[in-house]
């Protein structure tokens, strides 16, 4: 039988999650920098920034929806593989010159403050053997 982490018992609940709320705002700041990448990067290093910064909000979603902290946590190892991803993504956009490190000082820091909810959110979870 699935057991649940009682502050995650009802409707639309992930949106009162600070985890759910950094990815959000990851997601959003992040368009005004993808939209100044080169276009010669816009089906490439543009696309995978949008959707891993959009993985991170939408696992979050999805895993507090489902059955049991086991599923749950499972979910948030994949947005915190995605967080991973975005730092690597602003990182190599920096190494090419396509940003500067002025410029991503804001959406490092709340890349950083989501990954640190996300692996909090984790720990309060359990080792996932539920």
């Amino acid at each position: 039988m699935a057991t649940y982490h009682p502050a995650f018992s009802f409707m639309g609940h992930f949106k009162k999650l600070k985890a759910w709320e950094h990815a959000r705002t990851l997601a959003v700041i992040s368009k005004p920098l993808i939209d100044r990448l080169p276009s010669t990067e816009r089906s490439g290093l543009a696309d995978q920034w949008r959707r891993a910064a959009s993985s991170v909000v939408l696992n979050i979603a999805e895993g507090a929806s489902r059955r049991g902290n086991k599923e749950f946590r499972k979910h948030l190892g994949i947005a915190r593989a995605s967080l991973d991803e975005v730092e690597a993504i602003i990182d190599l956009a920096v190494g090419l010159d396509y940003l500067r490190k002025e410029d991503v000082t804001k959406i490092s820091a709340v890349r950083d403050e989501c990954a640190r909810t996300v692996f909090g959110l984790m720990r309060r979870l359990g080792d996932g053997e539920q």
